[in-house]
């Protein structure tokens, strides 16, 4: 019998304008105990500006079997790569 509340993904902004970063994760009943929790655990020092929780059963990712059905086609698009562009001299912050 499984007596946990249910599992929650922790994402956490540390500052404006930057992307949300996977912290962990916490149990909780509901979305609004899941933000305090992760706030208490993952943002104890003022490490971020925003969090995000997500259920866990709700993230969906490929297999190992999609392997091929998802990535293979990317291979024959060599425009993708730029290592065969020549950089211009000079350029040092692109």
């Amino acid at each position: 019998m499984d007596n946990q509340f249910s599992q929650w993904e922790v994402f956490i902004q540390k500052k404006n304008g930057a992307a949300h970063e996977h912290a962990g994760s916490v149990h909780a009943a509901d979305k609004n105990m899941a933000l305090q929790n992760a706030r208490d655990v993952y943002t104890r020092r003022n490490e971020g500006r925003s969090i995000w929780v997500v259920p866990t059963d709700s993230i969906v990712a490929s297999t190992i079997e999609d392997e091929v059905v998802f990535f293979d086609p990317a291979n024959d698009k060599i425009y993708r790569n730029p290592n065969f562009y020549k950089m211009p001299k000079g350029t040092t912050n692109l």
